[in-house]
């Protein structure tokens, strides 16, 4: 059973929905016959790459709200990653426009190291302050990974990893996803947001019967109350 999960390297929320749902795979008696898919989604496609700007300072500007206002946001996302066993630091994250780490992460998935990329792109972003608009950074964090550093450095200028980019991005727009992380199992149950453990649970359930079934009927989703997420318009 396969699920696709739409996200952006700069949500907070993705993180923890992507530790959220690894704590309900790692009950689930099929986990073995799951794959997990990383899609791209753009938050801000036209973001400018800043590393001198404080990212409060850059939320402040963008969304609206006072420099402290965008600090207090900050802390109370930061405590709910720690339940996760997250460590943000939002005062060494870099502003940087992700477009270039996302194809970095296209070319990861054609060596089946889709998800250990991402989990580096996580790290790298809300715990050590990495800037994830750098070649010389995300070489170095493709490498340990165990990807070919060569291939890498190729794939990050690469026109066919930008239209596989694009492509996520427009599968989005046709599945009506308004904020991310979005998650879709066994393309007909769609859970938004971080939900709790307890919905991914749920959905797996759900999704696993279906697949079980071979109910190819085309997508179903099966709305639930949205969890904390990242959108266009959204403070995160």
């Amino acid at each position: 059973m396969k699920i696709e999960i739409w996200s952006d390297i700069m949500c907070p929320f993705c993180y923890i929905g992507k530790r959220r749902l690894e704590a309900a795979l790692e009950e689930f008696p099929h986990k073995n016959k799951v794959e997990v898919e990383w899609k791209s989604f753009l938050l801000n496609p036209d973001m400018k790459t800043d590393p001198v700007m404080n990212i409060a300072q850059y939320l402040a500007e963008t969304k609206g709200m006072s420099v402290e206002e965008a600090r207090e946001a900050g802390n109370h996302v930061a405590e709910m990653a720690k339940e996760e066993g997250l460590d943000y630091d939002f005062d060494k994250v870099v502003v940087a426009n992700p477009k270039v780490a996302h194809r970095l992460l296209q070319f990861a998935k054609l060596s089946g190291k889709g998800d250990e990329m991402k989990e580096r792109l996580f790290y790298a972003y809300f715990t050590e302050g990495a800037n994830i608009d750098d070649e010389e950074s995300l070489i170095g964090l493709a490498k340990e990974v165990g990807l070919d550093t060569e291939k890498a450095k190729e794939a990050l200028s690469s026109v066919d990893f930008e239209m596989a980019v694009k492509h996520d991005v427009y599968e989005s727009q046709q599945l009506g996803v308004r904020g991310v992380p979005f998650f879709v199992m066994d393309q007909k149950y769609g859970v938004s947001g971080a939900q709790p453990k307890e919905t991914f649970t749920q959905a797996l359930e759900s999704a696993w019967k279906s697949y079980e079934q071979s109910v190819k009927d085309g997508l179903a989703f099966s709305p639930e109350e949205e969890g904390k997420s990242c959108g266009p318009d959204s403070e995160c």
